[in-house]
């Protein structure tokens, strides 16, 4: 209980303290998109071409291919979380794009951080879940955030974002997010990387967060959830709390079942 309240005390000074910003980390609390499914209109090739115009237009000096101003693929899954508002996805796209160019998104690569992964506290997991998504997960236990480059945390978290996606058929659907919070103390907690996530998903990766299970969560971790939880909005009902028994039986199989939860 007096873990609790420390930890509770301690990030509610961290949330309502001025918030650092620098060219690498950007952080923009977006207005979130809703999680229904949106129907496709019948005139989405030329709401593209809408995107791609006012995009050359506006934000001609944003990088074109993949990625780019001109990425098809990439302007409708924008057009598609902005309810196919032209002028809502090109501002929403722009800052996505703007992001990518300063985060170096591109150039993040597996050695880029063999010391961090090497720790073991996140990776994408081998096998899909039963649903057919990519799975991220971490070990919070491994987590110590007084101890490491928070822009090295946030840069590998995008790297494991962008690995899990290529996972997909044509880069399209969702990820499971799994956080193993079994041996969670106060020295793992960190509000400012939970706050960068849920921006990246949902600011820089719309509709590519899917479900986010919190497994074996200890009392210690609920102070923590009750300070990020109002961010989230609607977004906080992709949150499940669950045992590592509901992980085995309802999300893979035993051949595919991650090794951290056969024991």
């Amino acid at each position: 209980m007096a873990a609790a309240l420390r930890l509770s005390h301690t990030l509610r000074n961290s949330l309502f303290a001025p918030t650092r910003t620098n060219k690498s980390s950007n952080l923009l609390f977006c207005k979130f998109s809703t999680v229904n499914q949106i129907s496709e209109p019948y005139d989405s090739n030329k709401l593209i071409l809408d995107v791609k115009e006012k995009l050359e237009k506006d934000h001609h000096r944003l990088p074109v291919g993949k990625n780019g101003r001109d990425d098809e693929d990439m302007i409708l899954w924008f057009l598609k979380d902005r309810k196919f508002d032209v002028e809502a996805a090109v501002a929403k796209l722009s800052k996505a794009i703007k992001w990518r160019q300063e985060f170096d998104v591109s150039k993040l690569s597996e050695e880029s951080f063999k010391r961090i992964a090497g720790t073991g506290k996140a990776y994408i997991h081998e096998s899909l879940d039963v649903n057919g998504r990519p799975v991220l997960i971490v070990v919070a236990s491994k987590h110590f955030p007084a101890k490491e480059d928070s822009i090295e945390n946030q840069k590998f978290c995008a790297f494991l974002i962008e690995k899990a996606l290529k996972r997909l058929p044509n880069e399209e659907g969702e990820i499971l997010g799994i956080f193993d919070l079994r041996g969670f103390g106060v020295e793992n907690a960190d509000l400012e990387f939970l706050k960068f996530m849920f921006d990246v998903f949902y600011c820089y990766y719309p509709r590519r967060l899917g479900q986010v299970l919190y497994v074996d969560a200890p009392f210690v971790f609920q102070p923590l959830w009750q300070l990020v939880k109002p961010l989230l909005k609607s977004y906080a009902s992709l949150v499940r709390f669950c045992s590592v028994d509901t992980v085995r039986k309802e999300y893979f199989t035993e051949a595919t079942l991650p090794a951290i939860f056969r024991d």
